[in-house]
């Protein structure tokens, strides 16, 4: 599927002279946009590109799915990038947080260290594993956030759609297991160091749980809070007989803080956007009203519309917009197979 890459950045490094405005795109490539907004169009054909990342001088790091990450500079000033280069060839990947002289890199099973200063078109010096052994299959895809004090936040997908036995996952009303065995190593955010190499899951803090697949997070700047948002369960109409209508517009996609111990209930709980409550999962014994103890998980800040599949957050630190967006998030979503 053809990716296409849009983008708009304020920069504010001291040691970079920001480029003027670019020409916008005619049409805003195609997007429609508020007033007062225009796109430019900065890359196109990039295979499948999920994160993202803006070195201080402009370039654009991208992580490819299959193929590594990429980096495209704009070497003329008219926003499109006239440049393509692989930054890191080999296993593809996700997530991307850019440090000081660093970028890592998410790959489906391990997060790689890249040594990386702004301007160069190439790693640095040696690829090194920081994390390794990290689950695969089902929602394999990682989000990173690099926290205040340098450590490293990584997100595991879970396994399964809500914890039925893997054979029965998706195919009908099966009970899911109780306990999730899958909740200990995976469905939740674990925290990294970032100073010690070869580190597997066992060595990180199991810092956030109950996460269905909480792909999108970053880091509140004025307070250093992770925020995460993660996407919902699927099959209540096609598993459970649950009215189209409420298949379609349940579960919320949640939006919100993670600290430490926070536990947003998958998958024995949804958030309603409806009722504003969290509600038993079918596969633990709910029928659309049961609460039981989701009352007591944490609670989304946010919730959007059911299936829109949250993909990638960002806190918004430049001028561009205006005073109304500073200190605002901005959450890209793909959309899914069921909406």
């Amino acid at each position: 599927m053809p990716v296409t890459l849009l983008v708009l950045a304020a920069l504010s490094a001291p040691i970079y002279a920001a480029p003027p405005a670019p020409k916008c795109s005619p049409g805003n490539a195609g997007l429609k946009l508020p007033a007062g907004f225009c796109a430019v169009l900065v890359a196109s054909k990039l295979g499948p590109v999920r994160h993202i990342a803006v070195a201080p001088n402009g370039d654009v790091l991208a992580a490819n799915m299959k193929t590594g990450v990429i980096l495209l500079r704009d070497s003329n000033g008219d926003g499109m990038a006239e440049e393509e280069h692989q930054i890191f060839v080999g296993a593809g990947g996700t997530g991307l947080a850019l440090g000081a002289d660093v970028l890592y890199f998410a790959a489906n099973d391990s997060v790689m260290l890249i040594p990386f200063t702004a301007g160069s078109t190439q790693a640095t010096g040696t690829v090194r594993t920081l994390a390794r052994g990290l689950p695969g299959g089902g929602h394999f895809m990682k989000g990173l956030a690099l926290a205040k004090d340098g450590s490293l936040f990584v997100s595991f997908g879970s396994l399964t759609n809500s914890c039925q036995k893997l054979a029965q996952d998706r195919t009908g009303a099966f009970p899911g297991q109780d306990p999730c065995p899958e909740l200990p190593i995976r469905s939740g955010i674990w925290r990294f160091s970032t100073k010690t190499e070869g580190q597997t899951p066992a060595d990180a803090k199991h810092f956030g749980w109950g996460l269905r697949n909480p792909e999108a997070m970053a880091i509140e700047p004025s307070t250093g809070t992770l925020y995460m948002a993660s996407h919902g369960r699927d099959q209540l109409t096609e598993n459970w007989k649950w009215p189209a209508e409420e298949g379609r517009e349940n579960p919320a996609e949640e939006f919100g803080p993670v600290v430490s111990g926070a536990n947003y209930g998958w998958p024995y709980c949804f958030y309603n956007p409806r009722l504003k409550k969290k509600l038993q999962n079918p596969e633990y014994g709910g029928d659309g009203t049961k609460v039981g103890d989701c009352d007591k998980k944490t609670q989304p800040a946010i919730a959007f519309p059911a299936h829109w599949a949250p993909n990638a957050l960002m806190f918004y630190s430049g001028s561009m917009f205006g005073d109304s967006y500073k200190g605002g998030a901005f959450l890209a979503f793909h959309g899914s197979w069921n909406r």
